[in-house]
């Protein structure tokens, strides 16, 4: 996908900056990226909207995300 060179990729606020981090970036059509912090230029996840409402429902109990 070309939308995930250009995407603006972002770190949680609660990341403690140890470089074992996921990044997400909104992508547009409702899609979001996520990828790992240590391999930018890696492979990305990318879900549609549905999956990505069940991938945060799947958090519950992990904290605040």
């Amino acid at each position: 996908m070309s939308e995930l060179t250009a995407a603006q990729w972002f770190k949680s606020s609660k990341s403690q900056g140890q470089g074992n981090c996921v990044e997400v970036a909104f992508l547009g059509d409702g899609l979001v990226g996520v990828r790992d912090s240590k391999n930018a230029a890696g492979p990305a996840l990318v879900f549609g909207p549905k999956e990505w409402d069940g991938f945060l429902a799947g958090l519950t109990g992990w904290g605040s995300v």
